[in-house]
């Protein structure tokens, strides 16, 4: 089980893996509901992972109907529009679907983003 922090270190050292770590943070988030899991804020050093990062555990904290730690509210937005898929022809849709966390931040993903079989 990785908190919030320990899974911005993994993704800051193997950036191609970063959705491995994401995905495995949302499965153990969903599973243990343990709020400790996003107690301790991360180091703000990259706008769009950061905002992907807060925008993923307050969209989790809503589902699960758990309250938000205050610090995730000082995670500032992209500055300019972010595509996680970086497909150009699914941009549209992403824009109509992203759920309303991602879309504060100024982060553009497909509805089930965050979905897992």
């Amino acid at each position: 089980m990785n908190t919030l922090k320990e899974t911005k270190e993994k993704i800051v050292r193997d950036q191609q893996n970063w959705c491995i770590y994401l995905m495995d943070f949302v499965d153990d988030f969903r599973y243990y509901k343990d709020t400790e899991m996003i107690a301790e804020p991360f180091e703000l050093s990259d706008e769009k992972t950061d905002a992907l990062l807060a925008s993923t555990a307050e969209s989790l904290c809503d589902e699960l109907k758990i309250e938000l730690s205050e610090w995730l509210e000082e995670v500032p937005a992209c500055e300019k529009p972010y595509f996680v898929g970086e497909i150009e022809n699914l941009k549209a849709i992403s824009i109509v679907e992203s759920p309303l966390r991602f879309k504060i931040r100024n982060i553009f993903v497909l509805e089930n983003f965050l979905g897992r079989v």
